[in-house]
């Protein structure tokens, strides 16, 4: 049976199993294409059906979360949580908050989690979690009792050593704070069984920035693999929160002209550029009045597109900052077709499968997000670090930390997905994939059928 015949067959059991779970099937498909040719060569993945092991979460816990709303009102919603693999280190992945969370969701979230913790050589495995909650237009004593009815339930199932999460979409301070409160008071302890906390009780420097951050320094990474750099380009980037309000600030830091930022409604053009004066601005409206991207164009006299995401804007480099799959197969065409030569994935799994294909046979250098916004995950982990040893490094210090850690990300890509007849010229999903795969894989095979 030739590797396209075994891929069928394989998604084919895999979609029997999880009907109806669209994303899971589409994120486990595109780490299968890569990882099984890798898997054919080597007898012990195959004998120990580490594939197979691999895409069956060790355990999903579903809980109703009851709360009560300012007009006394009682409220039902669905929590989760889904342990996925902790071959490598406690399991370790955000909580989402929205409306669109699902079951399909979460598991695909937390499936590329055991890749995007591999890769950062930290020792962490993969979860996800959340529920069908928004926190949009709650108030702050709505989304404590929310938050305090969750964690009810979840402390059961999380700890220091056993599961840490962290923040996601719908899960800022304001959260990570109620949620974390809860979790002390009924653990009776003061531990790092949470991260993306206040630097005041436990937190760490750089942890909001880092996903941002992250993804700049490996596109930079991969950028000057071609000997070439950020300076000078024009960059569209997707999204108005941390991910996207710090790759712009990281961006802008390094001479690169940030042009777009969006919400769910729409997206502003800021043809001469978003500057520091600006951001900070977007930062205000975004982090403390919850306010709408369309509000920047009228404060600054820009132009906002209503309905739209930006990816018709001409640019150098893409950033998809927002949420999964947000760019189409005609999308990608109108990229390249407008001179794109890079894009990081900000988001998880934001370019739709048809679109990514584009990219690779455009051979626009792409970062996949499992790799390019690993940063997150990776400062989750060293605030875990943190608060075992009861001491705070520096911003500095974490910066630098986070820069080597996105360059040996980077690094390990180039490793496993060059081609051999010409080292400049990477298939960085491939690399991601294998060497992801293979951390993880060699720790199931060292265990034995667990």
């Amino acid at each position: 049976m030739n590797s396209v015949d075994s891929i069928e067959r394989f998604m084919s059991g895999l979609e029997k199993r999880n009907p109806g779970e669209s994303e899971f099937h589409q994120a486990v498909e595109e780490v299968a294409r890569d990882v099984m040719p890798f898997v054919a060569d080597h007898e012990a993945y195959q004998q120990e059906g580490i594939l197979e092991r691999m895409t069956e979460p060790d355990r999903i816990v579903i809980f109703r979360v009851c709360w009560v709303d300012d007009k006394g009102h009682v409220r039902a919603n669905r929590g989760y949580r889904v342990q996925f693999n902790q071959a490598i280190g406690p399991y370790k992945g955000g909580l989402r908050f929205h409306p669109s969370v699902n079951l399909s969701i979460l598991k695909f979230l937390g499936f590329e989690q055991i890749f995007k913790n591999s890769l950062t050589s930290l020792p962490v495995g993969g979860a996800k979690g959340g529920a069908n909650f928004n926190p949009k237009g709650k108030s702050d004593r709505e989304v404590m009792r929310f938050c305090q009815a969750f964690m009810m339930e979840l402390h059961r199932h999380i700890g220091p050593d056993v599961d840490v999460p962290a923040g996601d979409i719908g899960v800022g301070s304001r959260e990570i704070g109620y949620l974390y409160g809860q979790y002390k008071r009924l653990a009776n302890t003061h531990t790092g069984a949470i991260t993306g906390k206040s630097i005041d009780f436990g937190g760490s420097h750089v942890r909001k920035e880092a996903t941002g951050y992250g993804c700049v320094f490996f596109v930079e990474n991969m950028l000057n693999h071609v000997s070439d750099g950020l300076e000078g380009k024009t960059c569209v980037v997707s999204g108005s929160g941390n991910v996207a309000i710090y790759t712009a600030e990281k961006l802008i830091s390094k001479g690169a002209k940030v042009v777009t930022l969006s919400d769910s409604d729409g997206f502003i053009y800021d043809e001469n550029g978003i500057d520091d004066e600006k951001l900070a601005w977007v930062i205000k409206l975004k982090m403390e009045r919850r306010g709408r991207i369309r509000e920047f164009a009228e404060e600054f006299g820009v132009e906002y597109i209503a309905g739209k995401g930006p990816w018709a804007v001409p640019c150098d480099l893409a950033f998809p900052s927002a949420t999964q799959n947000e760019i189409s197969e005609e999308d990608a065409k109108t990229l390249v077709k407008n001179g794109l030569q890079g894009l990081g994935e900000g988001a998880n799994m934001p370019v739709e499968r048809s679109a990514v294909k584009v990219f690779q046979n455009a051979e626009v250098l792409y970062a996949p997000g499992k790799a390019a916004n690993a940063g997150g995950v990776a400062v989750s982990a060293m605030e875990m670090t943190q608060n075992s040893m009861r001491l705070s490094w520096s911003r500095d210090e974490l910066e630098s930390k986070l820069q080597g850690v996105m360059k040996n990300i980077h690094d390990n890509c180039v490793t496993y997905g060059s081609s051999e007849q010409n080292s400049k010229k990477v298939n960085y999903v491939k690399g991601a994939n294998i060497a992801g795969f293979k951390r993880v894989a060699d720790a199931m095979v060292a265990y034995g059928v667990t």
